[in-house]
């Protein structure tokens, strides 16, 4: 046992956790008893089953809007689903999916949107690596808002309680059913999910060993509010102020055209949007000119508001603006659209708790309310991560560079602000957290970059290799304390460039100031898209992106 103890230290593949009897029957008669040795405060019900690998689990109680009506299992597990009450009127459903062949990890899942929806695609990508993995539906079931109407235990829930909750329990499922307790707790989500891992870092410092949070809802009272007023910008597809659709990809194009040499490489992907200063007066129509291939001077208008920071009425900043490249992935159809955005739903039933309210009417006068109020200190937005630190925790935060749904210029403010509270240079910060922002990615997975990482059952890696895999590149900082220093994407073929200027992928990124001078052309030839830290301060115009 002692030698079994060390390869869970210091390894990295999944082991076999030894038992008294690791037989499958053995393993099936232990999951199906496992209820009646569990002790958890305020469960409503507890049940658990045996699924063997290669099953196809289906979900008819589900709400649909979730959109996951089954999960394929890909190996041999305990599942557990319980109900857990966190108030009089409130309560949590979660899973537990505990593997036969465990590592002695444990990892929980986050969520997406305003949405109660358990992501069975992660808790199984995370339990065929051998972790104990958990899931909840983050206090109320559904892809919407609604359930945060007249109770505010809800959105509590959904403000920090959910998860939280289901890692304590979660911790104590895996315990009794294992016999011991876990080495190592890891989490790992993406949007909301990227929220709830740096609320957990900031209130929350013991659950975790290591974090892994993409795209993060952070600065959440300000983000609902930016992505809300989109409607009211656009308005409807009938205004004179909406965009159409079919002049978007004229934008985009235009956008290439004004920034993409920016980077040093014209490639069609811009390494760093925000160096891109975008003026869409060259798409103004002429005299008899196609209306589907050019702009009003409304519509011009709204488009220089997209790309421009949201301030409210008296002038103060609120949000950042949508980056450049955003029209080319989900924004176009999500957020220009002329429809109303789910956040939306944090307005109606949250701040404003009037079913009735119209998100056509949000003005900027309504800005500091969200703000203000800050629900359950939803906003996420603590500076002081010392807590994590110190307790030897280890937090890696990505975000897609064409993010149409969280702008990517949210990510490098958050970085600075931690700098400033904790008084760290990049270079301290390094020890603990890293930033990677990473080009051509859209909203957590899928775009024309490197966002084939790993980072969820939607995304997994062809490889465990922690290099190309971000959930390894973690446990292998938390376990051989060594940090990622860059990792690169299987959806690139490891093609060598021939006519494009290629980028650094050395040990230490290398900055191209973009705006000072710079040369790209001097810089050994890679692969085409690599993930690299951010190692400096953001602020000022300098790129540090991937190659």
């Amino acid at each position: 046992m002692v030698r079994l103890h060390n390869l869970l230290l210091t390894g990295l593949a999944p082991i076999a956790f030894a038992t008294a009897d690791n037989t499958t029957a053995s393993f099936e008669e232990r999951c199906r008893s496992l209820p009646a040795s569990l002790k958890i405060p305020n469960a409503n019900s507890t049940t658990a089953q045996f699924v063997a690998a290669g099953t196809t689990l289906t979900f008819p109680n589900a709400d649909p809007s979730c959109g996951r009506a089954s999960q394929n299992v890909t190996v041999d597990l305990c599942r557990v689903i319980t109900q857990v009450a966190t108030s009089a009127r409130s309560g949590i459903k979660m899973e537990a999916w505990l593997p036969a062949d465990w590592s002695g990890r444990f990892l929980s899942t986050g969520n997406g949107g305003l949405g109660g929806c358990i992501q069975f695609e992660d808790i199984q990508y995370a339990a065929s690596l051998g972790f104990a993995a958990v899931g909840t539906n983050n206090g109320h079931d559904g892809s919407t808002g609604q359930s945060f109407l007249d109770n505010p235990d809800v959105i509590e829930d959904y403000a920090y309680r959910a998860v939280h909750t289901g890692v304590v329990i979660g911790k104590n499922i895996s315990a009794t059913f294992y016999g011991t307790q876990h080495k190592k707790s890891y989490y790992m989500g993406c949007s909301t999910g990227g929220r709830q891992g740096f609320k957990e870092a900031q209130s929350f410092a013991e659950d975790f060993d290591g974090i892994v949070a993409g795209a993060p809802a952070f600065s959440f009272n300000n983000l609902t509010s930016w992505s809300s007023y989109f409607y009211p910008l656009t308005g409807p597809p009938t205004a004179d102020t909406f965009v159409p659709f079919e002049v978007w990809p004229v934008i985009a194009q235009d956008i290439l055209r004004q920034c993409d040499h920016l980077d040093g490489a014209v490639d069609g992907i811009l390494e760093s949007p925000d160096l891109c200063d975008y003026d869409p007066s060259g798409l103004i129509c002429g005299k008899g000119q196609n209306s589907s291939t050019c702009l009003t001077e409304t519509q011009a208008n709204t488009v220089r508001s997209i790309y421009s920071p949201l301030l409210d009425a008296e002038g103060s900043f609120v949000y950042p603006r949508m980056q450049p490249g955003g029209e080319s992935t989900e924004a176009v159809f999500s957020m220009f659209n002329g429809q109303i955005f789910g956040s939306s739903d944090w307005w109606r039933y949250a701040i404003f708790n009037d079913s009735n309210w119209d998100p056509l009417t949000l003005k900027k006068e309504d800005f500091p309310l969200s703000s203000t109020l800050n629900l359950f200190n939803i906003d996420t937005w603590e500076g002081d991560l010392s807590a994590f630190r110190d307790r030897g925790g280890k937090l890696l935060h990505y975000h897609g560079q064409v993010d149409g749904i969280i702008t990517s210029e949210n990510s490098p403010r958050y970085y600075e602000h931690v700098s400033q509270t904790m008084d760290l240079a990049p270079k301290e910060l390094d020890e603990f957290y890293r930033f990677f922002r990473i080009s051509g990615m859209r909203h957590c997975s899928g775009g024309p970059g490197a966002h084939v990482i790993g980072n969820g059952g939607f995304s997994p890696a062809a490889s465990l290799e922690p290099e190309e895999n971000v959930l390894m590149a973690i446990v292998r900082w938390v376990i051989n304390q060594r940090a990622p220093v860059l990792w690169h994407s299987n959806l690139i073929l490891k093609e060598k460039l021939e006519t494009v200027n290629p980028y650094s992928v050395s040990q230490k990124p290398t900055k191209i100031n973009s705006v000072g001078g710079g040369d790209a052309s001097d810089l050994r030839v890679t692969y085409k898209r690599w993930c690299i830290f951010q190692d400096t301060p953001i602020s000022g115009k300098t790129l540090i992106s991937i190659a």
